[in-house]
């Protein structure tokens, strides 16, 4: 054999004995944020942060606003809207601020999550609940002083849950007591007084405690009490809902009292299958489904306030988000 040919046979077994790339030295920019490696599709990028904000989580924010402004016996306007956008970008900053806080228990009991997995780094999300938070104290400021008095002490909830409370006995009140205010901004945003808002934030608030008691133990499963109180509870704030029986018959009570039953039939069977078998897999459905009937609860709310159409443009969103759901998940 020639030299020629013994130097092309040994480059040749050379090449075949390289090692491969694996994971973390072919996209460095996913996994430590460093650049040098192939660039992240966008279409990655994207789904990474639609996983990390819980996109189909989005559409139970808006409902918070409506049912606000219709309690306090106002029609939605422009510094609803603004209330809408702040909650909306406050929400948001809790979801980020939660996986970064979460970062390292998430690498145990969920490596898929965006940052453990490193399609997202920690920083970013860090730096992404930050900004957010920004935004939404600014659009609570342009919808006026009340507004934004009632988005400071919310904002000031969000990140005491995520931070600090999340894990303790106060976990559920904090996340109870955030989704309340998110209501009363709405009431707040139409410069009349909050008092009738108090009734339909307390019942939001009791329907969002009840639901976050059941996702404390979502990874885990094994005990049945979580599901079986959300249940009692769902099936309170329903009764609550709807139309007392000696009333006269009109649409409005109609509607109010479709849209309470929607919101029984989304919250109360995944709550059931739970309560009798509390595996990982069926108390998330539960959860999920706690999340996707704070819309339809919203809908009775702004229904029951008197504004049946407000209701049912509210209670449309509630397929929206199911539909998300299939494709990113809301916990």
């Amino acid at each position: 054999m020639s030299v020629t040919s013994a130097g092309t046979v040994r480059r040749l077994r050379s090449r075949l004995h390289r090692p491969a790339p694996t994971a973390h030295t072919a996209s460095p920019s996913v996994a430590g944020g460093r650049t040098g490696g192939p660039a992240v599709p966008v279409a990655a990028t994207a789904r990474a942060w639609a996983e990390l904000l819980r996109v189909p989580a989005v559409f139970t924010v808006p409902g918070d606003a409506l049912a606000g402004a219709a309690a306090a016996g106002a029609r939605p306007g422009r510094t609803t809207a603004l209330a809408v956008g702040a909650s909306v970008c406050l929400y948001e900053a809790g979801m980020a601020l939660n996986d970064w806080a979460d970062h390292d228990e998430d690498a145990v009991q969920r490596p898929h999550r965006p940052l453990p997995s490193g399609r997202v780094r920690p920083r970013a999300a860090l730096a992404a609940a930050g900004t957010l938070t920004a935004a939404g104290l600014a659009l609570a400021a342009r919808a006026g002083r009340r507004p934004l008095a009632v988005a400071v002490p919310l904002a000031a909830t969000v990140w005491a849950y995520d931070l600090k409370l999340k894990h303790t006995p106060a976990g559920p009140a904090a996340m109870a007591a955030a989704r309340g205010l998110d209501l009363l901004l709405g009431a707040a945003a139409t410069g009349r007084p909050l008092r009738p808002a108090l009734v339909p934030a307390a019942t939001l608030a009791g329907h969002t405690c009840a639901v976050t008691l059941a996702s404390r133990r979502e990874t885990e499963g094994g005990s049945p009490a979580a599901p079986l109180t959300a249940l009692a509870a769902t099936a309170a704030v329903t009764a609550s809902l709807l139309p007392l029986a000696h009333r006269p018959a009109a649409d409005r009570h109609a509607v109010r009292t479709a849209l309470a039953l929607g919101y029984l039939a989304t919250a109360a069977p995944p709550l059931a299958h739970a309560a009798l078998n509390p595996s990982p897999v069926l108390v998330q459905r539960a959860v999920g489904a706690g999340i996707r009937a704070t819309v339809c609860l919203q809908a009775a709310l702004t229904a029951r306030a008197g504004a049946p159409v407000a209701g049912l443009l509210t209670a449309a969103l509630a397929p929206v988000a199911a539909r998300l759901a299939r494709k990113v998940s809301t916990t």
